[in-house]
This record gives structure tokens, sequence and C-alpha cells, in this order.
């Protein structure tokens, strides 16, 4: 299943494993099987809430030194207990409030899925999810929906229709040398452009070929190829391992390394299509356009243009066997979790077992609630919300919106490292952000979808072709700025430069991130901070080179670009030296933007704080100042346990720092953190001020 989203947005969590991000809750809400069918609506309405002020006070360990280690401070006597579920590479608050998304969306589900005569998206949302989880059929199916696909793939006997059939892939099952994506023009961004980046490996990253100490996931990931293969009847599946892994790891060393690609400069590459194939000269790059359905477009973005003279070269120079081998076995491997037992299981045992440490797979009907979520997103989320989002919380998180922007711009206002010239045009950006919160305007239009309750691959396969479709057709026409990225039920956020918008869906908005019944400085911690995070990626080291009008150009003054770029550095300096496990670090140019968002979202959001108490003293609460709740607050947002192996996947692969060090390495850069809990000298995290890292 693929998804096509906006390319250029900075979202909040971090995805460790399998999407997961951790981050909150003292216990789980009620979502095994059971109780996601025997809850009831009101039940699950009721978010879990932190304590009798939003905070849970009884996870703190008061033993440890703030300074020494403020996420156990917070919360280690809750460590210490957390256990990650079996079925997960990773645990926290973000994991929590997803399990009570799904069982919301299990709720729903389960009322298109048990009306036999249901219509439109009703049918759609129960069919698709029957489909799923009707086992025995799919068992019985085994590799047959494979097939025809893997039929046409021995057919193309030359590179011009394998290339033909890569492009197809964008709209189905299968791989691509080169992926591609439809978003907003980076300098026109009122109009629809087709990016088009390296792409042709089946590892997180080129790293896991290159770097020695991935040495073990790279011989499981050849044993898992030929093992595939072997289960979709590919003839010479341990030959043909072989020469993919061989062939990835040349598209590897050809492909740029994962930080790189965050510079949006860099990666902006005009090209008409007779310039593409100057470039990259070897590859069929017309059939490819074609299969893609870009053929009519006349230009796209190219990413790493490098990289793709490289990998046009490799795909010229190697045997059309390989090539169809290698394509088969992409097109096994994105199908697997759609067919028999012996294909689910061995996608497991590679994908989440080898790679991220999860032991046990998840519940079936927890897979088929994130395969309904996935395609039919805003027919599940129109249910969602008007089962589970209140007006109220909107209303609310528009005012802590209004209330971060007021902060951001005294701020900007305040700054002695920028020039008068740039503080104009910082503050016409910031004035221009667009601010949606919760759900859509306008919902998407499902009905040229076809879903049978009887034909799950088929479903999938024609739920993406359904979604290529309609990001192709969005080409040559003006970009539909009420058009979202993110689902309702997502619990995440995100900024997209292009749009110059911050997004929160609905399933955020609840505790612990947004509790009206909080105190104000959790509030302002929680989803204040995420709202100043998302606030912050405007103005992060790839956001800050798009203007107020979501145009990528220079709009600063040089002395100023010099002085964030001093300050920027610092920080990543300050991230590249955090080792979560043994050998390996987190890159701080990789994160850099989130890291910058982090810090700007913690610092926004304590002024605002300040500012809503109308000049009045903060109260104390059981021993606490407003500072320490508001500090406390934000370090149980993230309190979270990994896998070690989900934790070296991250490092490399997410720009994300792990949960810890979004707590330490950011607020040992804030200086009311060391006022509120008397942090000095010689304690593990302090840093000199004239050392701290001050930027927004």
């Amino acid at each position: 299943m693929k998804r096509v989203l906006l390319s250029a947005a900075a979202a909040l969590a971090i995805t460790a494993g399998l999407g997961a991000a951790p981050a909150f809750a003292a216990t789980a809400p009620a979502a095994t099987a059971t109780a996601a069918t025997a809850t009831t609506q009101a039940d699950l309405a009721k978010a879990p809430r932190m304590g009798p002020w939003g905070f849970d006070i009884e996870a703190m360990d008061r033993s440890i030194k703030p300074g020494d280690d403020f996420v156990r401070f917070a919360s280690g006597r809750y460590l210490d207990t957390l256990e990650i579920p079996s079925d997960r590479s990773s645990w926290g608050s973000f994991n929590v409030l997803r399990e009570l998304s799904d069982a919301r969306i299990k709720a729903v589900i389960d009322t298109s899925a048990a009306t036999p005569a249901a219509k439109g998206e009703a049918q759609q949302i129960g069919g698709l999810y029957n489909s799923f989880m009707d086992e025995a059929r799919v068992e019985g199916l085994g590799a047959k929906p494979l097939a025809a696909p893997l039929a046409a793939i021995k057919a193309a006997k030359t590179r011009e229709a394998l290339a033909a059939m890569m492009g197809a892939t964008q709209g189905g099952f299968g791989g691509s040398f080169f992926g591609t994506y439809i978003s907003q023009d980076a300098k026109d961004p009122d109009q629809s452009v087709g990016y088009v980046s390296q792409a042709g490996l089946g590892l997180p990253n080129r790293d896991y070929y290159l770097d020695a100490k991935f040495a073990e996931k790279k011989a499981a990931y050849r044993a898992y190829v030929a093992q595939l293969l072997t289960l979709a009847g590919w003839a010479g599946a341990d030959k043909a391992a072989d020469d993919i892994l061989a062939l990835e790891t040349r598209i590897a060393e050809a492909s740029w390394p994962i930080a790189e690609q965050r510079d949006p400069d860099k990666t902006f590459n005009p090209r008409t299509f007779a310039e593409l194939e100057t470039l990259a000269p070897g590859f069929p790059w017309q059939a490819w356009l074609k299969g893609a359905s870009l053929d009519k477009a006349g230009r796209v973005i190219v990413g790493e243009p490098t990289a793709f003279t490289k990998i046009a070269a490799l795909y010229a120079a190697t045997p059309v066997a390989t090539l169809q081998a290698w394509q088969a076995f992409h097109t096994a491997d994105q199908a697997a979790p759609y067919l028999s037992k012996a294909f689910v299981d061995a996608n497991f045992d590679f994908r989440a077992k080898t790679l991220s440490g999860q032991p046990e797979q998840r519940a079936r009907w927890k897979r088929g609630v994130t395969l309904v979520s996935g395609n039919l997103g805003e027919a599940v989320g129109k249910l969602y919300v008007d089962a589970y989002f209140p007006a109220e919380s909107k209303a609310k998180a528009e005012k802590l919106v209004a209330d971060l922007r007021v902060a951001l711009k005294a701020r900007i206002e305040k700054l002695d490292w920028m020039s008068p010239e740039t503080k104009v045009r910082a503050q016409a950006k910031l004035a221009s952000f667009t601010v949606k919160i919760g759900y859509p305007n306008k919902w998407r239009d499902y009905a040229a979808l076809t879903i049978k309750p009887d034909d799950l691959y088929g479903n999938v396969q024609r739920a993406t072709a359904f979604e290529w479709a309609f990001e192709v057709a969005k080409l040559g026409k003006p970009v539909d700025r009420d058009e979202w990225g993110m689902f309702p039920q997502t619990v995440n956020a995100y900024y997209n430069p292009t749009l110059n918008e911050i997004v929160f869906p609905a399933a955020i908005l609840q505790p612990p991130f947004f509790d009206p019944e909080a105190d104000a400085a959790v509030n302002y911690a929680g989803i204040g901070a995420v709202i100043g995070h998302e606030i912050s990626h405007g103005f992060d080291d790839e956001g800050r080179k798009y203007d107020a009008d979501g145009s990528l150009r220079d709009w600063w003054q040089p002395s100023d670009a010099e002085k964030f770029e001093v300050q920027t550095k610092r920080l990543g300096g300050q991230y590249s030296a955090f080792e979560p496990v043994p050998g390996a670090k987190v890159n701080g140019d990789l994160t850099m933007g989130e890291n910058i968002g982090d810090l700007g979202g913690i610092l926004i959001a304590l002024d605002a704080y300040h500012l809503s108490l109308g000049g009045k003293p903060a109260p104390v609460i059981d021993g606490l100042t407003g500072d320490q709740r508001f500090f406390l607050g934000f370090a149980q947002i993230w309190r979270s346990k990994y896998r070690d192996d989900a934790v070296r996947n991250q490092v490399v692969s997410d720009p994300h720092s792990p949960a810890m060090f979004r707590v330490i390495g950011t607020l040992r850069n804030v200086d009311a953190w060391y006022d509120a809990w008397n942090v000095k000298a010689g304690e593990k995290w302090y840093v000199k001020p004239e050392d701290r890292v001050r930027i927004w």
C-alpha cells in the first residue's frame, strides 16, 4: 500500500519501528480485540487523563536531580515499570493515544462492516475491512493474486517495458529505481508539479548497505528476498537474491545520504523531459513517465541530479533478468501483508522483527483498522469527528494558536542577531500562516473507488491506483489549499512550507496534549509545544528558505543567514554527541529541523503560557510552580521506551531525535529550565550560558 503525502511537510511525531511515535500515558486505554468490539462509544469518547491536574505526579522519581536526568526525574517510576507490548517496537504517549484512536476507528468500522446492505462510503469501509478480516479466503488463495503481475514481469523482455512497469507501480504494487509524488511547485506554490527522486532500495536507507554495523541486517535482507521469491514461485530465487542485493548495494553507493536530501535548494532541480534524458541517459524515461501518467506534464523537479546519472547508468548495465527478478521481489514484498500467512509472516519477521526488534505481529483487527484508515482516511475521519471531536476543542485550540503567534511575534522583535529588514519579512511570514484544526472544510469523494468484500488484494490495488490518479489529476491545475495531508484520526501534526500552513488533526487534541480540565501550564507544555513546534518549522533550517507566500527564495539578509547557521551548527553538534544505544549516535544534521522545531516550540509555548496569566503569578500546585509544572508536562509527553533495533533504525533513517533527547536536547538550551529547577554546573546536562543555543 502506498500513500502519497505532502512531501515537504515537517511532522511532529517520531516514527520508530512501524511508524509508532512514542510519548505519554500512565495506562493504556482498553484497545484489545475484545475491548475494541465490546467497549461502548461513550467509553471510547473518554480520553485517558494524566492525574488530577493533567500530570502524572506519581510517575516522578524525586531521587534524581533534574539536571542529571530530567526524563527520569519527571517519569522515572513510570519508566521503571513500563513494558513495551510484544506487538510494538516502542511504546509511549503517542502509541497509547494511537491505540485509543484505533479502538475508536474500529467502533466506526464495525457499524459499517456489520451492515450487509450498506451503501456509499459505509459499504467501502465495511467491505475493505471485511475483505482483510476474511482470513480463510486470503489463506485459500495463497500466492494466486501474484500470478498475473509476475507473469507480466516475465513478459517484459526489454528495459523499456520494465521502465514502463516501474512507472506504473506508482499506482500499484512493485518498485521503481525512481520515486515520484505530486506537490506544490516550490518556486510557484499555486501550481502542482511532479517531483522525482532517487529510489530502488528495499532496506530503510543506504546506510544499511554500506555501513558494516548493519551487515547482519543486510544478510537477513538477502535471505528475505530469497524467501519471498520462493514463496512467489520465482525460478532461481537464491541466485536472484544475490543479484538483487548486489544491484541495490550499487544503487546505495550512487544515492545521496538522507541528510543531504533535506536541503530544498539542492533538491529543487526543474528539468524538461529532454533535459531529464540528457541528465540520466540509459534509463527509458519516456516509457517510465507514461507508465506513471506523467507524460503530459512536460517537466518534473529532480531531487538528486548526480544520483540520477549514476542510477540510470546502473539500470542500463543491469541484465534484464536481474531487473525482472528485482521487480518480482518488490511486487511480492509490497503485496505480502495482503496475502496468505506465509507471506505475512515472512514480511513481519524481516520488516518488523529483524529491522525494529518487534517480537510479535499486531492483531489482525488492528492491521485491518490501519488498512481502512489509510485508504479511506477522510471517509473514516468524517465519522470519527462526528463521534469523538467536540466543537469546543477546535475553538480552544484556535485560541492557543493565536496565543503562540503573539508570543513568537514578540520573540522575533527582541532577537539581537537579526536585522530589521529580515525581521519585517519574518513577521510577514508569521502573519500569513494558515491554521487548520480538527478536520477539512470539505471531504474527499471516494465514489469512484470500487471495494469488494471478497477481494483484498484487488481492493488494495484499486485503492492505490485511485490515490495516484487523484494526485496526478492535480497537474496543470491550481493548488487546492483546502486539502489536508493527514487524516482527522491521525495522532500527529505538520507544517507545510509551500502552503505556509500548520495542521492539527482532531486525534492529537486530547490528553496529554490538550485537556480542558488540566492546569494551563500542562496544556501549554503539551499542545502549546506541539503548536509551537509546527510554527517553528516555518523558521527551521529548511522552512526559513520559504517566504510568506510559500515560495522557495532567499528573503534573508546574508549576515542574518550566517548568524543563523552558526547557531544551527552548534545545535547539530550537541545532538550528534547523543548516543541512545551503544554504537548508534544521533545524526545532528538529519534531525536538525525537528530539533529546531522542538527548541523553538518550547520557548514559544512558555512565553504564551506566561502571557495567558495576564500579569498574575502562576498558582502553586502540589508544591510546584507554574514553570516547574510546564517543564514536567513537556517531559512526560515524550516519556517512552524503544527496542534497540528500533533506535538503530531511527537514528539513520528518521529526521526526529529519539524521545529522551527531544526533552534533554531541548531543555538544556532553555534558561528558564535552569531557573525553575536550580540546575547547576557539574550536573550531567548542564550547559554554560554562553554555550546554550539561541535561535528563536
